[in-house]
């Protein structure tokens, strides 16, 4: 049997021939292809500046770093993301207030986000979970009516609109990620984009080891007229969080077919809904109808009467038949450093936390056809089916044990 993996990027000659062009021109870093591709991201986003960065974690890190967060910050973020979105806080020494999230977007609850504003609060970090946009526009105001920056981890979700508006046009600045299963990849790789000339170019410096903004090679640039050896000249305490030039070539020629890339991924998103819709242990994405999504993962959860232990088996199960499947996301404030660090435990956030222990991230790439599909489903059946069979009370029993308590025996 063929493996159906979690993801896959689509690569085709067109990437491999602006990598190999990147190759034979010999320059690798620092040149036309980064300007280019921030050139189209920001594009996208309908921003003014995109700044072209290692990672997506690499960009929240220098944004929060440009913004003057520190020591006796705090802030406000969502338990239920992948890790980088609260460690980015705590590496520049503030403090990451969580506050629990809405069942059905998985997106921060506003409600909840403006009870936990304190004089303390320099910042709110709004992840679209899965790339869904759904309270963006009510956490801009909060954060606008409060005078704090709303920065937007957009890391999930190139190429959405949410009531009219492009994902990454939210709050003063957002963060696109480009790792290998996101929309668009670069392999590794990340976009800031803003509308903040002064918070572009603190973060240009940044990723360049502090050096001023701008490229000391280039003619037009006024740093090598008027600064005397800029390249060792550093204004701030910097990183090394560029993208190669290898990295923006093949980063341009996605974005040449991101559109034909959304496309195919909202047909397999389509081939799931279609065949999961009738299913009543399952709760399947939820779609807003004033967005458009542009499909990062296809993430799905078991209904309540289910727990971690059922949803970690078909995992097993799914796996065994090699079929990729997955938990997105385990919560944030429950992995053991942050356990460790803050003392936090379960409960603290019970509606991230009975999220969490359901999850199942199903095989998701632009090129899965209708065959791919149907196994999956048809695998995912049988290991549901399964559940439900154990979760029956054995003959002569009154009752079933809890849901998400092993059988003794085991």
């Amino acid at each position: 049997m063929t493996h159906i993996p979690l993801s896959h990027p689509d690569i085709t000659e067109s990437e491999i021939q602006a990598v190999v062009d990147v190759l034979r021109s010999g320059r690798l870093s620092i040149g036309p292809r980064q300007s280019r591709f921030e050139e189209l991201v920001a594009d996208r986003a309908q921003r003014r500046y995109g700044v072209a960065v290692s990672s997506g974690t690499a960009g929240l890190h220098m944004v929060l770093q440009a913004l003057g967060i520190g020591p006796g910050d705090e802030v406000i973020t969502t338990p239920f993301s992948f890790i980088a979105t609260a460690n980015c806080i705590l590496y520049v020494g503030a403090k990451p207030v969580f506050v629990d999230i809405d069942p059905r977007s998985l997106n921060m609850d506003p409600a909840k986000v403006e009870a936990a504003i304190t004089r303390k609060t320099k910042a709110i970090i709004a992840v679209e979970v899965f790339g869904d946009p759904t309270h963006m526009d009510k956490l801009v105001q909060i954060a606008g009516a409060h005078e704090i920056p709303l920065v937007e981890d957009c890391c999930e979700g190139l190429g959405g609109t949410y009531k009219g508006r492009p994902i990454g046009s939210f709050g003063r600045v957002g963060v696109f990620g480009f790792y290998p299963n996101k929309q668009i990849t670069t392999g590794e790789g990340g976009m800031i984009v803003t509308d903040d000339d002064q918070l572009a170019n603190a973060c240009r410096s940044l990723r360049n080891q502090g050096r001023p903004s701008g490229d000391p090679y280039d003619p037009n640039s006024t740093i090598n007229t008027n600064t005397a050896g800029a390249w060792l000249y550093h204004e701030r305490l910097g990183y090394n969080y560029r993208l190669s030039e290898i990295a923006a070539a093949l980063g341009i020629a996605q974005m040449e077919r991101l559109s034909a890339m959304l496309d195919a991924r909202r047909h397999v998103a389509a081939m799931y809904m279609n065949r999961l819709m009738d299913w009543e242990d399952l709760i399947l994405p939820n779609i807003h109808e004033d967005e458009q999504r542009s499909w990062f993962v296809f993430v799905i959860r078991l209904s309540d009467i289910y727990g971690q232990t059922e949803r970690d088996r078909i995992i097993t199960g799914m796996r065994r038949h090699e079929v990729g499947c997955s938990n997105y996301f385990p919560c944030i404030h429950l992995q053991p450093f942050y356990r460790a660090q803050f003392g936090y435990d379960k409960g603290d956030f019970p509606v991230a936390e009975s999220v969490s222990q359901r999850t199942l991230a199903l095989p998701f790439f632009n090129r899965m056809d209708e065959t791919r599909v149907e196994l999956t489903v048809h695998t995912l059946k049988v290991m549901v089916q399964r559940e439900q069979l154990l979760k029956k009370p054995a003959p002569g029993s009154s009752a079933g044990q809890h849901s998400d308590t092993p059988p003794a025996s085991r």
